[in-house]
């Protein structure tokens, strides 16, 4: 396991150099550069603009700035926001957090509402409740999460009026204290709902499917004809086995929350990296843009790690080595 881990990790340091260069040459192609994209005063002269990008080294060969770029990161040093003032990594440091906690909270909330719906959908397949749980699946599939979003927020949030409709926590509180906390929740209902509602039907779909086609597998039926109750048929060979593929797309899951947060973030102007991706790209921060990049292309790597040894923790016929 551990050799497989290392050498999983050593294969990522040459995907992720890749990548880098591939990031910072797409960065470079688009129009403009860090000084036209930032709010700069409208009374700085041409010449003083020339002076500057001659300072910072954007007149240097490609070669030269991404080595110079490459370096600085190796050594944990991301460089400077141009519209923020500030270093990049205090910059994702106020955001990363509220991504990640949006993240976990609609992933462990669609678990909680799909794993119950797909096993009765699947185990009492062709019924009522299981046509009942298909149609709110078709429903979620056709329907868009901004869409979704947007009625969610226009229902619970200003017609009803009981959920905050925008930012991650009330100004008014002081941090660390628990109505720091309950507001921080209070915030996150409504995205983490509209996440949850819409991607518990991707998990709903994949363990009815699962569990329909295990239950008629030649081993529950041998189970069955040497008298065992239905119950443990159930939760010792079909569900072990119908819960494999969610155990797979975990990994990916995580990552995918993380990095595909920004028509949440953005509906519920949630100070989120989705967020700050956006408002990076249109103000040609590019620095920023680059670590984002880098940052989620990492975790989305160590996510399919993740996803691995899970698979391999709970089905005993899979050895990773």
């Amino acid at each position: 396991m551990w050799k497989f881990i290392l050498r999983r990790f050593l294969v990522m340091i040459p995907q992720l150099f890749i990548l880098s260069i591939l990031v910072f040459m797409l960065a470079k192609a688009m129009p403009g550069d860090a000084l036209s994209g930032a709010v700069m005063d409208p009374n700085v002269s041409p010449e003083r603009l020339a002076e500057l990008r001659e300072q910072m080294g954007l007149n240097d060969p490609v070669h030269e700035q991404y080595l110079r770029w490459i370096s600085n990161v190796l050594k944990g040093d991301w460089g400077d926001s141009y519209v923020q003032k500030i270093a990049v990594t205090d910059v994702i440091g106020e955001k990363i957090w509220n991504t990640v906690f949006l993240a976990l909270g609609i992933l462990i909330v669609s678990y909680l509402i799909a794993i119950p719906l797909g096993i009765v959908s699947g185990r009492w397949n062709d019924s009522l409740a299981d046509k009942a749980i298909t149609g709110y699946n078709y429903l979620g599939f056709a329907t868009p999460l901004f869409i979704f979003a947007l009625i969610v927020l226009f229902i619970f949030g200003f017609k009803l009026d009981l959920f905050p409709v925008g930012g991650s926590v009330d100004p008014k509180v002081d941090n660390g204290t628990f109505a720091y906390v309950l507001s921080k929740i209070n915030h996150l209902v409504l995205p983490v709902m509209s996440g949850a509602l819409i991607q518990t039907v991707f998990t709903v779909q994949y363990l009815r499917s699962e569990i329909i086609d295990t239950k008629i597998k030649d081993f529950v039926r041998t189970a069955r004809s040497k008298g065992i109750p239905e119950s443990k048929v159930y939760s010792r060979h079909v569900l072990r086995n119908s819960f494999l593929p969610i155990a797979a797309f975990l990994g990916y899951e995580i990552t995918g929350l993380i990095g595909g947060s920004i028509f949440l973030e953005t509906i519920y102007s949630y100070p989120g990296i989705g967020q700050l991706f956006l408002s990076s790209i249109q103000l040609r921060d590019f620095s920023v843009v680059n670590a984002l990049i880098m940052m989620t292309s990492f975790a989305t790597l160590v996510g399919t790690l993740l996803s691995d040894i899970i698979l391999s923790a709970v089905d005993p016929r899979i050895r990773i080595e």
